[in-house]
């Protein structure tokens, strides 16, 4: 089973035919939202929204590990995930759509792991490639086959928020590696290993980071919020060719 977590900008997806709601609970408490099942081109998905149905949650507040935990619940085994960004390398402008392969984690008090609790074993996972190879494969695919350009790389810097960053803390980001900014991609990239999940981001670019581009005295809320509308329309349109990409291969490794 395919699940589409859905970030800022993405609370609802147009191209989904809903067939039922249902509120979920798990030991780590309730997800941001009743998860959605439906079709999308006549194929059946689950989708949350991160931030809740009116995004009224925080990044920081997040029940990240609810969230994972309730889809795997429901038989989700593979994750495809949309986190809107800052871009911070100069080629990463508003509008531009990346794939992720690598995190930086600095994010801090957040629940990040399912396996803290008393008497709970350790859990060591690996996480030299954080997101899974497979999945960015099918986004990649998806948009090139509906003629969306992507950057297939990027390393995503998880901050912790809700407010923007400095000029000076996006100069050290960049200075650390990182290609674009954003407020969601851990611990959830983290849960979903843990839990053998296939995961992976899209990341639409919609503002220059802090002191970058037209960013450079400060960031133009309303132009973010116009840049996130036209870029989001793209999305819906990935995400629709990524389910029928999804089970078109699935249905023919069978």
């Amino acid at each position: 089973m395919l699940g589409i977590i859905g970030g800022t900008g993405l609370t609802q997806l147009d191209n989904l035919t809903i067939t039922k709601r249902e509120i979920v609970r798990t030991p780590f408490g309730e997800p941001s939202h009743p998860l959605l099942f439906g079709e999308i081109c006549g194929h059946e998905v689950i989708f949350l929204a991160r931030h809740g149905g009116g995004h009224t949650i925080l990044p920081h507040q997040v029940n990240y590990c609810a969230n994972i935990y309730a889809l795997h619940l429901l038989g989700v085994t593979e994750v495809a995930a949309v986190a809107t960004v800052g871009g911070i390398h100069r080629d990463l402008s508003p509008g531009v759509i990346v794939i992720p392969h690598q995190i930086i984690d600095y994010t801090h008090g957040r629940k990040s792991t399912f396996y803290d609790g008393i008497n709970q074993p350790v859990k060591h996972i690996d996480f030299t490639q954080p997101y899974c190879h497979y999945m960015r494969a099918k986004w990649e695919l998806a948009a090139l086959s509906i003629g969306e350009p992507i950057v297939s790389h990027g390393v995503y810097a998880a901050t912790q928020g809700p407010r923007l960053e400095t000029a000076a803390e996006i100069d050290r980001l960049e200075r650390d590696g990182a290609t674009i900014v954003g407020m969601t991609g851990m611990p959830e990239a983290a849960l979903a290993r843990e839990l053998g999940m296939s995961y992976a981001a899209i990341s639409p670019v919609v503002n220059y980071a802090a002191g970058r581009g037209g960013s450079v005295h400060q960031i133009d809320y309303e132009e973010m919020v116009v840049s996130l509308s036209r870029t989001m329309l793209r999305v819906h349109a990935i995400i629709a060719e990524l389910v029928k990409r999804h089970y078109c291969n699935t249905a023919s490794d069978r």
